[in-house]
């Protein structure tokens, strides 16, 4: 007897389709797996068999091969225990075989003979969306994200038994609001003292999507100021949603409860994060890093001198290109990392920075200094200086604008800007730049003066005419960067080597 039956295993962020082809024959009892099985998806065999012994159904004495096609691609994680079981059941003729046509099945096994949740339930279900897909209870919710009108539940291998016999209903998800969905607690722009120029920094970076890096000493707001960044940007739109979600399925011990996740992410990594747990990537499961769970969200990298540089130097390609592209022996997989990327740093090592209060020699700033390297350094839009608020600042009554007030201006300049070519200003290529960021005749003598001198290279030249463009579109002016505009996106750029030394602002 053979049967053929559909599912799914996780290659990255993306589901692999899978047909589970078994094959019930004479010859000596055995029952092996080929296909490029990995050890977990090898012991399904021992899962499947102490599951039908527990639910009393029979165990065939006879030759069982179990084929996980296509044969090419390697298969891993408990995701198939399902479907070999339902396979099993078909060949036995306990399932009906005709209506296997129609569902696809993503669930582990217990010995019990309960289905337990997997791991990405989300990018399993959209590989098989062409089918009515069967799943644990507890990935119920996070599968029908993908597809909530064809995603079926139960909670044992009886059940499944029962609603394929007609014997039993299925159980479905229930339609919920998503829109309040996976929320997340969103500090107030409001409890920041003072800190005029790093604000405004901060909603720059909000409206246009512009990376940016805090230099400055301990205690002086840095890490209050980045945590506020994410509530300044607006939710998800439905494919930046599923998106997401993807990628955080594909790697939760904790279920999502809630469908797509809306809002968006934040991450902050310790400082000795290894490269895997940064960029991505593994032997065989090729899970995302960090830098893709902060996708359509905020990446922030807290103690910025503190990072091993060649973890800092891998995300130089990721922030050019907006994806990762995991390569090894057997498999590549690109997984999307199109995040905005906030640093802090101190100014050197004991991180005063300033003449008179740094205890620092030469040659340990020196040190400090070349854990940047200068093409990274040239990524961030922004490097803003942040000096310790003065005691006035700290005592005052009066607050600043509060994250729902900058929230609603930040909305005007993203919905400006993606009405022009339809992404943020920091994607704009050059052709773009000249078409919706031409300079003013006092702009461009500023600019020129500031390329002949050195102090912008080529990528900076058109980063700094993007942050201009971002200020107009805050500042609701016309479409020709004047020389405020310019000048104000210079100065929000200072050297990391000058530490606190910073030029007046214009406001």
């Amino acid at each position: 007897m053979f049967a053929s039956v559909r599912s799914a295993t996780l290659l990255g962020v993306r589901g692999l389709r899978v047909d589970v082809e078994v094959h019930s024959g004479i010859g000596l009892p055995g029952f092996t797996v080929v296909g490029q099985p990995d050890e977990v998806c090898r012991e399904s065999r021992d899962r499947v068999r102490a599951a039908f012994l527990s639910c009393g159904l029979a165990w065939p004495t006879r030759r069982i091969t179990v084929n996980l096609a296509p044969t090419g691609d390697r298969k891993s994680g408990a995701c198939l225990d399902l479907a070999i079981a339902i396979g099993l059941l078909a060949t036995q003729e306990l399932v009906p075989i005709e209506i296997l046509s129609q569902f696809a099945f993503v669930a582990e096994l217990g010995l019990d003979g309960s289905l337990r949740p997997v791991r990405g339930a989300t990018p399993l279900v959209l590989a098989t969306t062409d089918r009515r897909t069967v799943v644990a209870v507890e990935n119920l919710s996070e599968a029908s994200a993908a597809s909530s009108a064809n995603v079926f539940a139960a909670k044992t291998l009886l059940d499944v038994v029962e609603c394929l016999c007609d014997r039993a209903v299925w159980q479905v998800s229930q339609p919920t609001n998503d829109q309040n969905a996976n929320t997340q607690i969103v500090r107030d722009l409001a409890d920041v003292q003072g800190q005029p120029a790093a604000r405004q920094a901060l909603e720059i970076s909000a409206a246009g999507s512009h990376h940016l890096l805090l230099v400055g000493p301990p205690g002086a707001g840095k890490t209050m100021l980045a945590e506020r960044l994410v509530g300044l940007l607006p939710p998800l739109n439905d494919q930046q949603a599923i998106s997401a979600t993807m990628i955080h399925s594909s790697v939760q011990t904790e279920f999502l409860n809630n469908g797509l996740i809306r809002s968006a992410p934040y991450r902050a990594p310790h400082h000795s994060s290894s490269m895997v747990a940064m960029v991505g990537g593994g032997t065989a499961l090729m899970r995302p890093g960090e830098i893709s769970l902060a996708s359509h969200g905020v990446l922030f990298l807290d103690e910025l001198g503190e990072f091993a540089p060649s973890v800092l130097d891998a995300l130089r390609q990721p922030l050019e290109q907006g994806v990762v592209r995991l390569a090894r022996a057997r498999t590549s997989v690109v997984i999307p990392a199109e995040f905005l990327l906030v640093a802090a740093s101190n100014p050197c090592p004991c991180g005063e920075g300033t003449p008179g209060a740094c205890t620092c020699d030469d040659a340990a700033r020196a040190r400090y200094l070349r854990r940047f390297s200068g093409p990274l350094l040239d990524r961030f839009d922004l490097r803003v200086a942040v000096c310790r608020p003065n005691t006035n600042e700290l005592i005052s009554p009066i607050s600043g604008e509060s994250t729902s007030v900058v929230a609603k201006r930040v909305a005007t300049a993203r919905n400006l800007a993606f009405s022009r070519f339809g992404c943020t200003n920091s994607a704009l290529t050059r052709q773009q730049l000249d078409v919706v960021a031409p300079l003013s005749k006092k702009a461009e003598q500023l600019l020129r003066k500031e390329l002949e001198s050195g102090r912008l290279t080529g990528r900076g030249y058109h980063r700094v005419r993007r942050v201009a463009r971002t200020i107009a579109d805050l500042a609701g002016a016309p479409d020709v960067i004047d020389e405020p505009h310019l000048h104000l996106a210079l100065m929000l750029r200072v050297d990391l080597a000058s530490g606190l030394r910073t030029r007046e602002l214009i406001f």
